[in-house]
């Protein structure tokens, strides 16, 4: 009897050993060498033959791509969002996609409140000076930040993430409006969330966070005419993708202070370059796409991603396929 030989799958980042112990025994895995991401050669290599990918957000699988791996059964990509697949090609070859949200919306939605909260209370700014000596005697007019209770708070994206985002916030005392393509009675009742459209949010709001996906819709969702719809005293915070900003835009409204601040875990580029002019700007926090990154959460994805890529490549339906 001749010995059945495991499929063969490529993973694109070199994920900890205990993350993806569900693939052991199951697959033949190529991953990159040490230090190295993405397709490398050691990869390519093996496109004509691979059946599954273990996709990053930071890997774009578009159609050209595929035309190289002609036996891919499965494309598993380690994010909640897909703007780096093309869908429609994977579509064309009938490849499932799949995707892992929900066990990184805790975890996302408390980077939002951090965020919030160290924009709001200018925590950067105050632990900047202190560092560089200009922490003096107590001053009764020093760091001000704005107050959460009562203020209004604007989530764009009222899905999982956005919804556990409006939550936190309404622990805090902020009064919740959303934006949304449908309402969200759930919210609507529970939180007594109010929807409205972008525009209306944008000019009641004192602090917006935006929590869409990012497609064709939402690309450049925030620009100059919504920052300029925005009050002088409101805060931007963006956990979605830095596309859904216009950076150039953002840019010249907290230089001309036509809003308070802003603070973003995702960016347009990303990374961000040392040298962006945002870095420069005292209003402006910025993290390095972290919003996910604790270790529950990331290992969450990592196994959830492996069950997706097994799934796929037994032909079976995806725990968490992309429509």
């Amino acid at each position: 009897m001749s010995r059945i030989e495991k499929p063969l799958a490529l993973l694109t980042y070199n994920l900890p050993p205990g993350w993806i112990r569900s693939l052991d025994g199951q697959v033949r895995l190529i991953t990159p060498p040490a230090g190295g991401r993405g397709f490398t050669p050691e990869l390519q290599a093996h496109f004509g033959q691979a059946e599954g990918l273990l996709s990053m957000l930071t890997d774009r699988v578009d159609g050209a791509l595929l035309e190289r791996m002609p036996k891919l059964k499965v494309v598993s990509n380690m994010a909640v969002g897909v703007d780096n697949i093309d869908l429609e090609a994977c579509r064309a070859r009938s490849i499932p996609v799949g995707h892992t949200p929900g066990v990184l919306t805790a975890a996302t939605a408390d980077m939002a409140m951090a965020l919030l909260l160290a924009s709001a209370r200018l925590i950067p700014q105050a632990s900047h000076d202190a560092r560089e000596g200009r922490w003096g005697p107590w001053e009764a007019d020093a760091w001000l930040g704005a107050d959460l209770g009562g203020a209004k708070l604007g989530v764009v994206g009222l899905g999982q993430i956005g919804s556990a985002i409006a939550r936190r916030a309404h622990g805090f005392g902020l009064r919740i409006a959303y934006c949304a393509r449908s309402p969200k009675l759930e919210a609507e009742s529970a939180l007594d969330a109010v929807r409205l459209d972008l525009p209306e949010l944008l000019k009641i709001s004192d602090f917006v966070v935006l929590a869409v996906d990012l497609n064709e819709t939402t690309q450049g969702l925030v620009g100059k005419a919504e920052l300029g719809m925005m009050k002088e005293t409101a805060i931007l915070v963006n956990i979605a993708r830095g596309p859904v900003v216009q950076t150039e835009a953002l840019v010249h409204a907290l230089q001309e202070k036509r809003i308070a601040g802003a603070a973003l875990d995702v960016t347009d580029p990303e990374p961000l370059p040392p040298s962006h002019p945002l870095y420069g700007l005292p209003n402006c926090l910025i993290t390095p796409h972290i919003g996910s990154a604790t270790h529950g959460a990331r290992r969450g994805m990592a196994e959830l991603a492996c069950e997706n890529l097994l799934a796929g490549l037994k032909g079976y339906g995806l725990r968490n396929q992309v429509p």
